[in-house]
């Protein structure tokens, strides 16, 4: 049961779904940044992430898979993980591209799609040497992202129907939830603890070196 649920855990919180995540993070808690609470726009724009972020990287890791590239789509083995790191980077440099010349995306996001790319290169060459935990770095990020979102815009509240809602509980949340996908890293014996605390904090780093970019 225990690994059942530590398996569940880790497939919400991919780290291919967690730019996704900062998107929708970032809708609700401040949507006007975008210019329209118009929900097919929205809608539309949650999609296309998802399908640059997760899909596009999704379909290139498991083609590897069907070619013999890779053993298995987790990943388990450091030297492995060169190819479809270098390619999910790829495409993760290639929509950060596209959001900065869009007029439609807010600098924020697309400061969060940096602090992503960065993470990932820099995880690229740390994997050279030794293996860290991408789920610790994809919530390191997600924190990041929500510290760097209360730092810029102050909001301590937004709106959630009729609720008013602390973004101090959402950076709280975030934070729990990092350690429940790090739990549930170690009861797979996916990674040893040091490998979650050194991609956490590679994630968590690399959102304050965009801000530091692009600012």
């Amino acid at each position: 049961m225990l690994r059942a649920t530590a398996k569940m855990v880790s497939v919400i919180f991919h780290p291919l779904l967690i730019l996704t995540y900062m998107l929708l993070l970032l809708l609700m808690v401040n949507p006007y940044l975008f210019g329209s609470r118009d929900p097919k726009h929205q809608g539309v724009l949650v999609l296309s992430v998802f399908f640059t972020s997760f899909l596009i990287p999704s379909i290139a890791i498991v083609m590897m898979k069907a070619l013999d590239m890779i053993s298995s789509v987790a990943l388990p083995d450091r030297q492995e993980r060169i190819g479809p790191f270098l390619a999910t980077a790829i495409f993760y440099l290639w929509l950060y591209y596209n959001l900065l010349k869009s007029q439609a995306i807010p600098p924020a996001f697309t400061l969060f799609a940096l602090g992503t790319v960065i993470g990932l290169f820099a995880a690229f060459l740390i994997n050279l040497f030794y293996k860290i935990s991408l789920h610790s770095l994809g919530m390191g990020g997600l924190t990041g992202m929500v510290a760097i979102s209360m730092w810029l815009f102050s909001n301590d509240t937004f709106s959630l129907g009729d609720w008013r809602i602390s973004t101090n509980i959402i950076l709280l949340l975030v934070i729990m939830l990092s350690g429940i996908v790090g739990s549930s890293r170690l009861i797979l014996r996916a990674h040893s603890s040091s490998e979650i605390y050194t991609g956490y904090a590679l994630g968590l780093l690399s959102q304050f070196v965009a801000l530091k970019w692009l600012i």
